[in-house]
């Protein structure tokens, strides 16, 4: 390390403790904010708990400017900035619908005068020239983009809205870009670098797993079995926990039934007003609930340190989400929980998949409007298609990612395409992304009825090789799994003796590219670009010769 790195690092480390009140911060942590006070772009991949916000709050104490942070949720927006007010560090605020326009002219005046060091912003209101046009004369010194594979078509948690952040990122000048996720194996991380343009960024991953949560797996056949087995479990986990429902109906349901048997219980979903959410939201945060009972909206933004249990009642839709979701326990350290009941018939892909097949003939109705009708918003497309926000958004949105439509301040046009070129591309993309959530669900069954370590096929579907046994799992503390103790599967060989070395770009002669998640002696799982997640034999792919390395 040169004197000089080694004086930055010093001051990082003083502005830590004295601000925050950190007494360290991790080599991970250093690295990350080294490369940004030096004026590069970086991608850290963290576990959820590991400090990523500390990235950009610290340097930005250093940096003479505002720092610009790009949040998808309010409820995590203003979780950030009560977190950075209680240190007693410089100000932030946020520009988001929820505020008056009284509030909001406040908030940029304070802005323009540098009175604000952090401004938190939705991915949305970037499509707002007027808003981008108020950072430029701000002076942004840097960007952060939370919760970043939210740009990649690869994500589990796509938002069409990210699409603009490159483009912000060109109007501000390119200040030095920090992008935050905790779930991105590597291809997503290299879609994030390009969709955000990153330019040579410091990449920072550090490992995925989580070895204070023990991961248990209960598998019941019929729907009352397993309601019971739930109801009669969780009163008997340590508190505070959270239990994740597949319905609105259901989280109700197990919230009124566990208050029956003496729990401090709330329910909490999307059909809730927002100030009944919001309200849960804190006092559960404040410890005045035992248990949550709630669908996915309860997800980005639980920053509670003492989460015992991350109980899902219903199976989620991928491992990505599994993981986001589990990884709400345990943030202190300390042992915590993350149990699946689920039953197979819960895993049918009629259920996820009936409803998403794209509608060809409205894509091509909303392209060819778009193309004669020049810009438009929204709102203005619904009566002439003749159909609500929600379907027309959808198609909108398959469309900009595919390059057919462009956002324009507050509306949309259409590329210079033929309608049969836009609709090729778009039908293309939607029945690859189809295919890939296809074989997430088919991972999420394997890891459910996995007869080996459960951190290992987790660590693996990641792209994180481990040596089983975890000893921390359902399937390694059991007898049935001392049984088998050599790996079958799932479990990660090492580099030395893997015949496809985890992250090998390789090409298949009938699904095209793809990267290795995972591998061990006798099978290999690829994740290929059109196709999504596939399990291999490795005899059967050396005799064939059908997969590559490129």
């Amino acid at each position: 390390m040169t004197e000089r790195a080694s004086d930055l690092c010093e001051r990082l480390q003083a502005t830590a403790r004295d601000t925050f009140g950190w007494d360290t911060l991790r080599p991970a942590q250093l690295e990350a904010m080294q490369a940004l006070m030096t004026g590069r772009d970086a991608l850290v991949v963290m576990a959820t708990g590991a400090g990523k916000s500390a990235i950009y709050q610290v340097p930005a104490v250093l940096l003479t400017g505002t720092t610009l942070v790009i949040s998808p949720l309010i409820a995590l927006q203003e979780d950030q900035i009560a977190g950075i007010d209680s240190a007693g560090a410089p100000r932030a605020v946020a520009i988001n619908s929820t505020r008056s326009a009284r509030d909001l002219e406040a908030t940029w005046r304070a802005v323009e005068k540098h009175e604000a060091e952090y401004v938190f912003v939705a991915p949305e209101q970037l499509a707002n020239s007027d808003v981008i046009s108020r950072f430029e004369a701000a002076k942004v010194f840097l960007i952060v983009v939370d919760e970043a594979h939210c740009v990649a078509a690869w994500g589990h948690d796509f938002r069409p809205d990210y699409l603009r952040i490159a483009d912000t990122v060109r109007r501000l000048g390119h200040p030095p870009v920090l992008a935050l996720t905790a779930t991105a194996p590597p291809p997503v991380r290299q879609e994030i670098i390009d969709r955000l343009a990153l330019d040579d960024p410091a990449v920072v991953a550090t490992g995925f797993d989580r070895p204070n949560i023990t991961l248990e797996v209960d598998r019941y056949v019929s729907r009352a079995d397993k309601e019971r087995a739930v109801l009669d479990r969780v009163p008997d986990l340590p508190q505070p926990g959270l239990l994740y429902t597949a319905t609105r109906k259901d989280a109700e349901f197990y919230a009124e039934e566990l208050s029956t048997r003496g729990l401090r219980t709330a329910a909490y979903h999307a059909g809730m007003k927002r100030s009944e959410r919001e309200a849960v939201h804190e006092q559960f945060l404040d410890g005045r609930f035992d248990v949550v009972a709630a669908t996915s909206a309860f997800g980005m933004g639980i920053d509670k340190p003492d989460v015992r249990f991350v109980v899902h009642a219903s199976v989620p839709d991928s491992l990505d989400n599994y993981y986001q979701q589990l990884g709400r326990a345990g943030r202190d350290g300390e042992s915590a929980l993350a149990l699946l009941f689920y039953r197979p018939e819960e895993l049918s892909l009629g259920r996820f998949f009936a409803t998403h097949r794209s509608d060809e003939d409205f894509l091509a109705r909303v392209f060819e409007l778009l193309r004669s009708g020049g810009r438009m918003k929204i709102k203005d497309l619904r009566a002439p298609l003749d159909a609500g926000s929600r379907k027309v958004t959808a198609a909108i949105n398959l469309l900009e990612q595919v390059d057919a439509v462009a956002a324009e301040g507050r509306g949309f046009t259409a590329r210079d395409l033929s309608t049969d070129e836009a609709l090729r591309r778009a039908t293309d993309r939607a029945a690859a992304d189809e295919r890939l959530a296809r074989s997430r669900v088919e991972m999420l069954r394997e890891y459910a009825d996995t007869r080996n370590c459960r951190r290992s096929f987790l660590l693996g579907y990641f792209g994180e090789a481990f040596d089983p046994p975890c000893g921390n799992c359902d399937r390694c503390c059991t007898t049935e799994s001392t049984e088998h103790p050599e790996p079958t599967g799932e479990a990660a060989a090492t580099d030395q003796d893997a015949p496809w070395p985890v992250d090998t770009a390789d090409e298949h002669t009938e699904w095209g590219p793809g990267t290795v998640m995972s591998t061990a002696p006798d099978r290999i799982t690829v994740l290929f670009d059109d196709h999504g997640y596939r399990t291999l034999s490795v005899a059967a792919v050396e005799e064939s010769g059908v997969l590559r390395s490129r």
